[in-house]
């Protein structure tokens, strides 16, 4: 990354743009520089209020990772086999293990890609506590623009499951269809030659064809988070990035504002546009362990986390396309969060990229990677995090 973006004007092979920042190598730097890239809304901090994390680093030149072909990575490999940009562990709010590599700091906000959807799906719990939003109301009652699509009959609950029965293919290789028409209403992607430009809002009257019923199967649809954007700010009148500083990030302590990349109208890229830093999005976790309190206040609704740990369907996780990246595993997926079964359980956020958030609640232990890898979804990658992440709980949990 040493050589991108360097000079004035950097080298044209150096050159990060709307049209290479999410390829490698060009990401290693557009994900900690978006809004150089990107128009982007603050979701603002209250620095005077910000919530202390003590940092207590403990050894970690003796961790061993089994990684494939029974290669055995320290934890420096790890780190550098994914593409790791920021590691930080919490055990009982304290930081034990911060680590960041390629200039990244402790200061420098990362793009969470779809871990957006988690911080979404908690700051709809919020509302939902507060009788603003009704998870069986018709998403058409709220949005009545989307009347006439796919999304006709389906419910808010349906938008947080990933349970709706549109027809949408998330190929995150595909060069053209509707997934990078997506990505050009959203300012993610440049405009072919002679096109006209759109926006978010007005993208969701390309998708009108049904590929199964509202309630099957786990179908991962990212434009199903940004609809939930829309319905939240319909709902309240209020910017989705303002109700996220009113609602989480102020009371939840950060210490850096965050922020979110947006359309040519403004329109919020819910799915997957939020940026923070990797400490800020620890202290998020440190809630979510905490029940959705922060030093004694209540943020989130304890029956919402409650509802993600013990609610989702398994039989619908297992009809979906995500669950052969973790074979064996006993998940289900509610109010955009993962959820691994296991003993303990452990609720996790997947953005692309590498990018994740774990929380194991009875441990008190919580994992945020930042990455910036190659393949949107590599299966080995994911396999080998899921295993470090094992390794994790079985060593820091038992620390005091």
């Amino acid at each position: 990354m040493a050589k991108l973006m360097t000079g004035f004007p950097p080298a044209p092979e150096d050159q990060v743009s709307l049209a290479n920042w999410r390829e490698a190598p060009f990401n290693r730097w557009s994900f900690r520089h978006v809004r150089e890239i990107i128009p982007t809304a603050d979701i603002a901090c209250d620095p005077d209020q910000a919530r202390p994390v003590p940092v207590e680093l403990v050894a970690t030149d003796k961790i061993r990772i089994r990684g494939t072909k029974d290669r055995v990575l320290s934890l420096d490999d790890f780190l550098m086999t994914a593409s790791t940009d920021a590691l930080v562990i919490l055990h009982r709010g304290r930081s034990i293990v911060e680590r960041y590599a390629d200039g990244m700091t402790a200061e420098t906000p990362h793009i969470l890609m779809s871990v957006s959807k988690s911080v979404l799906g908690l700051l709809t719990g919020i509302l939902v506590g507060e009788r603003i939003l009704d998870p069986d109301r018709q998403v058409t009652t709220v949005i009545p623009e989307v009347s006439e699509t796919a999304y006709k009959g389906a419910t808010i609950r349906h938008l947080l499951d990933m349970r709706t029965g549109v027809a949408f293919d998330e190929d995150y290789t595909a060069t053209s269809g509707a997934i990078v028409e997506y990505r050009k209403a959203t300012n993610w992607h440049p405009l072919g030659p002679d096109q006209c430009p759109s926006d978010l809002r007005s993208f969701y009257q390309c998708l009108r064809a049904s590929d199964g019923k509202h309630g099957g199967r786990f179908h991962y649809v990212s434009p199903n988070s940004d609809l939930l954007g829309w319905v939240i700010e319909r709902a309240t009148g209020q910017r989705f990035a303002d109700l996220m500083s009113r609602y989480i990030w102020k009371p939840m302590g950060a210490q850096h504002s965050a922020y979110i990349t947006v359309d040519r109208l403004g329109a919020p890229r819910c799915a997957g546009g939020i940026c923070a830093t990797a400490r800020d999005l620890a202290r998020l976790g440190q809630v979510v362990a905490d029940g959705g309190a922060c030093e004694g206040r209540q943020i989130i609704p304890a029956a919402w986390i409650d509802d993600i740990a013990r609610n989702g369907s398994a039989d619908a996780w297992e009809a979906g396309v995500f669950a052969p990246f973790f074979p064996g595993r006993n998940m289900h997926y509610r109010n955009k969060w993962y959820v691994d079964l296991g003993e303990p359980p452990l609720l996790f956020a997947l953005g692309i990229h590498g990018q994740y958030l774990f929380v194991d609640r009875r441990n008190q232990l919580v994992i945020v990677m930042m990455s910036s890898q190659a393949d949107p979804l590599d299966a080995d990658l994911i396999s080998l995090t899921m295993t470090a992440v094992s390794h994790f709980r079985e060593i820091f949990a038992l620390s005091q």
